[in-house]
């Protein structure tokens, strides 16, 4: 087995140069790279490792031929072009607990320093001043902190407002009820926030949805006095609006780590009273860029080592216990969904699967992947376990997955049924002694191994059948290498799988077509 070869393309710590090499991954260190620079070598590495100076563009991805994951070390993936990533079946993997406490202990900071005015008082106390009745601040002990968006981070802070006896209120779509109880948040609408909050805090990512959150006509609803604090992303609030609410006094006071555009060296808001910036320290801690070196690393090297997904942001994750108890259940997924796949033959309208017995103890999600793509590639080009799924929905197709504990008849058993042309075209297979087998087809029940060519025929249970079908195959000097047969009942519908080592010519296959007991006959390619 080749080593895999990772870049590391920003400053990360010696920590995680010595974790790949722990590991048995080879890796080059060579931060400050140019655009084209890192398109010229960026062919040679499995892996590429990065904060957030790197920009992987689509043209950067375009030439990574052999790149298998992009591992990003720290939250905010914006410099990585996640949807082209994905069309090349590249994994993209954060670290978005690395620097959680580090960044939600900033955003209390900044709280801190915008309430007490800590910035302008030091820089006028330096200076020879002694202004102590031009800094008159606020305390935090008993006002109402609002939280735009209360996921990982945000969750932290209200448990360090509440420390502070703040009353923390939080609209986030995401947080459920239960949640909110038990992290001692009342869940609210960003109607019912922005009047109600002393303090607001964002942290949300940076969305169609999230930019602009606090628009002009936002910031006016807000309490007048209200601080603003933002540690999340630049872009969350119009930068110019709350440039005339702090002149206004609207707002009282705002601290900022983030700006729309980065580096800032300019933006509307410096100079403005009361408002304090800092250059994106969030995570700027020694803790925390030790940790997220060290995440990235483990979960490059796991992914590259042994298939193991862990905080995958265009695929399903998958511990390293659990990649090597899926990987047969995964070929077989792959096969089932590449057989469905060469029998849709008017256009792929629904897809069903079907989880069976022991597999549903299993993770599914990255099952269902592998059959999508099996099935979806005979259709499109350049089809993957990472891009199936999206390219299926971006198309429409409506996906249906259900589970059964027991089976029958195997201990576990997927059926993948494809609607095409109004009907319903229906296979199963199940795994014994770890190879992926056909257990079924059309509900007729058989058990045949998978094998590279393949010839599939749906006909009538009538006699001297399999004898015609053989005797041609032999004089057209095709090798028969499996044999495989099911049928509903004596006289009724059956099926044949017969395992070739030549390929069938069309000419031939129109001949096994004109067979009369013939309804359906497909040559696949396993």
């Amino acid at each position: 087995m080749t080593m895999p070869k990772v870049l590391i393309s920003d400053e990360l710590s010696q920590a995680a140069i010595d974790i790949f090499r722990q590991r048995g991954v080879e890796v080059d260190f060579k931060p400050g790279l140019k655009k084209d620079e890192l398109i010229e070598i960026i062919g040679r590495y499995d892996g590429l490792a990065v904060r957030s100076n790197t920009k992987a563009t689509a043209e950067v991805i375009a030439a990574a031929k052999h790149l298998k994951v992009i591992g990003r070390a720290g939250i905010g993936v914006d410099n990585i072009d996640i949807p082209a990533a994905t069309a090349r079946g590249i994994v993209v993997m954060n670290t978005p607990f690395g620097n959680s406490i580090t960044t939600a202990e900033h955003a209390i900071a900044l709280m801190f320093a915008a309430a007490r005015q800590i910035a302008a008082a030091d820089v006028s106390t330096q200076a020879g001043k002694w202004e102590k009745n031009r800094f008159m601040g606020v305390e935090l002990y008993a006002k109402t902190l609002g939280l735009i968006g209360c996921g990982n981070i945000g969750s932290i802070v209200a448990d360090r407002a509440l420390g502070l006896k703040m009353k923390v209120i939080a609209y986030d779509p995401f947080l459920s009820p239960e949640r909110a109880v038990q992290i001692g948040v009342e869940k609210v609408e960003l109607e019912e926030l922005l009047p109600r909050a002393d303090v607001i805090s964002l942290h949300v990512p940076m969305t169609e949805k999230t930019k602009n959150i606090l628009s002009r006509e936002n910031l006016a609803k807000t309490k007048k006095g209200v601080v603003i604090v933002n540690a999340a992303r630049g872009g969350l609030v119009d930068e110019a609006a709350l440039r005339q609410g702090l002149e206004s006094g609207q707002v009282s006071a705002a601290a900022f780590d983030v700006f729309t555009i980065e580096p800032a060296k300019e933006n509307v808001l410096f100079g403005a009273p009361n408002f304090i910036a800092t250059p994106h320290l969030g995570a700027s801690t020694n803790e925390a860029q030790e940790n997220v070196a060290l995440q990235v690393a483990e979960q490059m090297a796991d992914y590259l080592l042994s298939g193991a997904v862990t905080n995958a942001l265009n695929m399903p994750s998958i511990t390293a216990e659990e990649a090597p108890r899926l990987k047969p259940f995964a070929t077989l997924a792959e096969k089932l969904g590449a057989f469905a796949g060469q029998i849709v033959d008017e256009g792929l309208e629904a897809v069903e699967i079907e989880y069976e017995g022991d597999v549903t103890k299993l993770n599914m999600k990255p099952l269902t992947a592998s059959a999508l793509a099996g099935l979806l590639r005979p259709l499109l080009q350049d089809v993957n376990v990472v891009s199936a799924p999206a390219l299926l929905k971006e198309r429409g197709v409506p996906l249906t997955e259900s589970t059964r504990d027991d089976s029958p008849i195997y201990d576990s058993l997927i059926r993948i049924k494809v609607q095409t042309g109004g009907k319903w075209r229906s296979l199963a297979g199940t795994v014994v002694a770890g190879a992926p087998k056909i257990a079924e087809v059309k509900m007729m029940q058989l058990e045949a191994a998978f094998h590279p060519v393949m010839l599939f025929v749906n006909n009538s249970d009538k006699p001297g059948f399999i004898g015609a079908l053989g005797t041609m195959l032999a004089e057209a000097g095709v090798n028969i290498a499996t044999f495989h047969l099911g049928r509903e009942s004596e006289g009724a519908d059956a099926i044949a799988l017969v395992g070739v080592d030549q390929v069938i010519s069309e000419p031939l296959l129109a001949r096994i077509k004109a067979l009369p007991q013939v309804r359906y006959a497909k040559v696949l390619r396993f």
